[in-house]
């Protein structure tokens, strides 16, 4: 899709869905580069009391639907549907009902489901940025954990870059997607790629390792330390390169859109997105 998320009651919301351009991309492989020592500059292990709600001094939680991309979730507020569960997970669920009478873009919302965001609270401009998480199944759902400039207030998307570090649309267990959103790439000419796991296994199956490596004029994505793909400014056709600059990290689990389709009757409700642990890292050299 062409337009960003706009919530309507968030400023800062927007995400196109993240489908695959054409570019060629190099085939994944296990990354040689040793690290150099580095220094964690944002951490969320997400340890608390089962059904307290998240760090408030290091996420925020929108509120909203959303029209642009013409999906069916309504985003709640407070811990209704984002809590810790005790053992040192986030559990972001997405739930087939609306006991708050939410209102969607189609009318009364058929479900709720949350996101959240560091933007005021956490910035990263470069380093190694990753989740490690286990994502749902079912038709319809589309869970992400991806970056925004902090920008976008002041410059609209897509000027204010998007880096989608991990997409899955529900009708592809096995595979999950990033991409680079920009002026001249966005929406459905977003430059990006897939990676599926061998021997037909599902991504919901069991916690995985969703992450990029982000330095100036490059940005490699990898899951369980496998990279699949680079991205350079060669590979925006003579378009700008908008990612030298702070981005602020989401997750969020949506129902519906143009991308994954609506959820049919196999699809399993509640749907957890269910997120061990967050975290940013920067080369000391």
């Amino acid at each position: 899709m062409g337009s960003p998320r706009l919530l309507r009651t968030c400023l800062l919301a927007a995400l196109p869905a993240a489908l695959v351009a054409a570019a060629a991309v190099a085939p994944a492989h296990a990354d040689p580069t040793p690290r150099a020592a580095a220094a964690v500059t944002f951490s969320d292990t997400f340890d608390g009391a089962a059904g307290s709600g998240v760090d408030t001094s290091k996420w925020q939680i929108e509120t909203g639907d959303n029209v642009n991309n013409h999906e069916r979730q309504y985003y709640t507020a407070g811990n209704d549907n984002a809590k810790l569960d005790g053992q040192g997970h986030l559990v972001i669920e997405a739930r087939r009902e609306n006991p708050g009478n939410y209102q969607c873009w189609y009318g009364r919302c058929e479900y709720t489901s949350a996101r959240l965001n560091t933007s005021g609270k956490f910035t990263a401009t470069y380093g190694h940025v990753e989740a490690r998480m286990k994502i749902p199944r079912g038709q319809g759902i589309w869970p992400a954990f991806w970056m925004l400039g902090q920008d976008i207030g002041s410059v609209g998307w897509p000027n204010s870059g998007e880096i989608d570090i991990m997409e899955n649309v529900g009708f592809e267990p096995g595979t999950v997607h990033g991409t680079l959103h920009g002026p001249g790439y966005s929406g459905s000419g977003g430059i990006g790629a897939g990676y599926t796991l061998p021997d037909g296994r599902a991504f919901a199956d069991d916690f995985h390792t969703f992450a990029v490596d982000w330095a100036p004029n490059k940005i490699t994505w990898s899951v369980d330390g496998t990279v699949y793909q680079t991205r350079t400014p060669a590979d925006l056709n003579g378009n700008a390169w908008v990612f030298d600059k702070p981005f602020f990290l989401i997750l969020n689990l949506a129902v519906g859109g143009y991308w994954p389709g609506d959820p049919d009757g196999s699809t399993p409700f509640p749907s957890q997105l269910v997120v061990d642990e967050v975290k940013v890292t920067t080369s000391d050299g």
